[in-house]
This record gives C-alpha cells, sequence and structure tokens, in this order.
C-alpha cells in the first residue's frame, strides 16, 4: 500500500508523563502495541478513508454519524525503547521506557481541518463544505472540541507533505541517522529517520534560533524555530524526539537516500552562522535549495 507522502516529527514520552496511573486504555495499547513506524502512515491513511467512504461520510476519523467520538483509532500508538535514542552525554535521561506516542489522528485532523479553512480558496472551501453538509461555523466547533479531548495540552506528531522543514534538522546529530533501503522504494520497512533525547533537542534548537535570529531577525526558519522550541515544552523532559522521512522515501531513489547530508547541511549553516562565514552559509544554502527544491517539484506535477 502507498503511504501518504507525508514528513513526521514525534514526540515519545515515558508513559508516566500520561498521568499517575495513566489512562487504563492507553495502558492496554501500549502493552498490545504492533503498530511499526513504518506502517503508521498507512494506518492512518486507512482511518482516513473509512471515515470519508462511510453512510453518511464522517467530518473526522473517529467520529460517529452524529459527531460523537467512537473509540476506533484513539488507541493508535507507537512504542520505543529508550535504548534506541543515541544521548550525547551518559548523564542525559530517557525514559524509563516504553516511551509513547500517540498518534492522536482525529485531533490532528481537526487542526488541519481548521487550517483548511482559513487557508483554501473560497471555492474549495465550499465545495467541501457543500459535500460535508455542514457550516463552516459547525466544523470549526466540532473540531475544536476533537482538539480540546487531548489527553495532553500538544499532540504528540507535527507532519508535514511532500517536504521537511529544513529547522528540523538543526535537532538531530546527523551521524545518528537510521537508514533502511529494503527492496525498493516500496518496501514498507523502507526509512530515513533520526532519534534524539529531548535534552540535546532542545539545547540545540535554542543555539539554532538565537544564531538565525540575530542574522536574519524574525525571518520564516526563526518562527518554524520558535514555534518548535514551544511545542517541545509540552512534553516530558526525559522524551525522545524522532524526525521521520516517512512516506518520502518513496519518492527517493537509492542513491539519493544515500547521499543524503540535509542534517549535515542545515548544521553546516549553524555552523557559519557561529562563525560569521559567509561563503559556508551560501554553499549551504544553494545545496539544500536544489535538493528539496526537486522532492517539492513532484507535488506541482501532482
Amino acid at each position: 500500500m502507498l503511504r501518504p507522502f507525508v514528513a513526521y516529527l514525534r514526540v515519545y514520552e515515558p508513559l508516566s508523563a500520561f498521568g499517575e496511573p495513566p489512562d487504563e486504555q492507553l495502558v492496554r495499547a501500549v502493552e498490545g502495541a504492533e503498530l511499526t513506524r513504518a506502517r503508521a502512515g498507512e494506518r492512518e491513511h486507512l482511518l482516513w478513508l473509512k471515515s470519508q467512504l462511510g453512510s453518511p461520510v464522517r467530518l473526522l476519523p473517529g467520529d460517529r454519524p452524529d459527531g460523537s467520538p467512537h473509540s476506533e483509532g484513539t488507541a493508535d500508538v507507537l512504542v520505543l525503547d529508550p535504548g534506541d535514542v543515541p544521548v550525547e552525554d551518559a548523564a542525559t535521561e530517557v525514559g524509563p521506557g516504553p516511551l509513547v506516542c500517540p498518534l492522536e489522528l482525529r485531533a490532528r485532523s481537526a487542526a488541519a481541518l481548521v487550517g483548511f479553512l482559513g487557508e483554501a480558496p473560497p471555492a474549495l472551501r465550499a465545495a467541501v463544505l457543500d459535500a460535508s453538509g455542514l457550516s463552516a461555523e459547525t466544523v470549526r466547533s466540532r473540531a475544536a472540541t476533537a482538539v480540546s479531548a487531548l489527553r495532553r495540552p500538544a499532540m504528540h506528531v507535527l507532519s508535514t507533505s511532500w517536504t521537511v522543514p529544513l529547522p528540523w534538522f538543526s535537532l538531530v546529530e546527523p551521524d545518528t541517522r537510521r537508514l533502511v533501503l529494503g527492496s525498493g522504494p516500496h518496501d514498507p520497512e523502507r526509512e530515513l529517520s533520526w532519534r534524539v533525547a529531548m535534552p540535546d533537542a532542545r539545547r540545540r534548537l535554542e543555539e539554532a534560533h538565537q544564531l538565525v535570529e540575530n542574522a536574519f531577525g524574525e525571518s520564516g526558519p526563526t518562527r518554524v524555530l520558535a514555534e518548535t522550541a514551544r511545542w517541545l515544552d509540552n512534553f516530558h523532559d526525559a522524551s525522545a524526539v524522532e524526525l521521520d522521512y516517512g512516506g518520502l522515501v518513496q519518492l527517493m531513489t537509492d542513491p539519493m537516500l544515500e547521499t543524503d547530508t540535509s542534517a549535515d547541511e542545515v548544521h553546516g549553516v549553524v555552523e557559519a552562522l557561529r562563525n560569521d562565514d559567509i561563503e559556508e552559509l551560501a554553499e549551504s544554502f544553494q545545496e539544500l535549495r536544489d535538493y528539496w527544491g526537486d522532492i517539492a517539484a513532484r507535488e506541482r506535477f501532482n
């Protein structure tokens, strides 16, 4: 099954971060967790399709016909062993395990829907509202209710289509990437990702934000770094962060993945800012622009 062309930034928290004691349904979901990182995108795609193919069509995955939440999909979680998270300092604490990342698809879909209503062209927005049979006010109200039902004040997953926001690479250590090519682009185990301890991610992000803000002011990258930092502040200090190319690996050949240096280039930008090296800064920006511009162009073709 084709995975969505989506990349992810995920946070995995210790189970204790979800309450003392944590919700019984969540505990059961963690104990019986079978969902793999490679299959998460397919699972989200399936739940969304089921919501749209039902009769009547559901506004959000996990909705009943009357708009109230159904239990299906609420217990979908990814589980991570703290031992699989690199740390820069042996004193850095991650865990205890298991580390848990709820997919929270209903809430994420609700947030995306509100964003769509605010940004979509009027004709497209009207077509979607007509198909749902709901007013914009009703959609926003039901979406707000779905988001407010989260166990935590922030969703554990950020996602982007067709590309990876370059500031995200400042969180990770380039040499710790996880690369699995598998048998080809459509192998479900194909992967390019990084994992990082929360304290290391926050420290790198803070330094990058300060350097970028000093150099470029309140530019786009500065805002992304600030927003990402605020998002990470919602989670437990002993959490782990994962940057995952997700379904984007289907768009990339083996040589493209093997020679991907995006994380190195972004760290090169940070180092160039630190050293006021304009030549290195321009070279790194150009390589990033060329690489991700070729991938982003495929969205226009689709």
